[in-house]
């Protein structure tokens, strides 16, 4: 096992969570589209159940939005990922949810779960040490140059989404990564993590 970056092993089991599981082969991914939407969607609005503010003020019901629309855009991205990226030979599930942590602040913790090839794992890993080791603003130009010329999102990750999330959303990310063997066939199962205060 490997973990990167700020991901928490154990969350507090007093404290809520939902976690959702999918089959990203049961259904064609351009079909899935819309569904990773409403799931992000789902988990924004569930999330916003536990904010501890009053809705009928209209100071705080802009917080509560801005905060929706973070874990939103955030589970999206997530979600996206992990479907995109499943490594389809591997046969796993797809996990999604969102955890609760903190007492002065609420912290929105936002994974996804999914399966994928050793060569995925070592372009995600030198990413990430380039991630940790880089200016995340320089970083986030260079990638919008990147994917104004040569990006092809369906051959190669340009990390957009994740530069947003720390850029825009002052987000904390982590991964772990474990091993998995079924027969002959070796893959890795990856969690991505993102931690946002709200």
């Amino acid at each position: 096992m490997l973990i990167l970056g700020d991901f928490i092993q154990q969350f507090p089991p007093e404290r809520d969570s939902l976690e959702l599981t999918f089959t990203p082969t049961s259904v064609p991914l351009k079909k899935r589209w819309r569904n990773n939407r409403l799931s992000a969607h789902f988990i924004a609005d569930y999330f916003t159940t536990f904010l501890p503010l009053d809705d009928s003020d209209a100071e705080q019901q802009k917080r509560i939005q801005e905060s929706k629309s973070a874990v939103s855009y955030i589970a999206n991205e997530l979600l996206e990922n992990a479907m995109k990226y499943n490594y389809e030979e591997a046969q796993t599930q797809v996990k999604f949810g969102v955890h609760f942590l903190g007492n002065e602040s609420l912290i929105a913790v936002v994974f996804a779960t999914n399966g994928i090839s050793a060569k995925r794992r070592e372009k995600l890993e030198n990413f990430i040490h380039k991630l940790f080791s880089s200016d995340p603003e320089q970083l986030y130009m260079e990638h919008i140059e990147k994917a104004a010329n040569d990006c092809h999102e369906e051959e190669d990750s340009c990390g957009l989404g994740l530069l947003t999330m720390i850029n825009d959303y002052n987000a904390k990310l982590g991964w772990k990564f474990e091993e998995v063997s079924r027969g002959e066939r070796k893959f890795y199962m990856v969690t991505t993590m993102v931690q946002i205060e709200v």
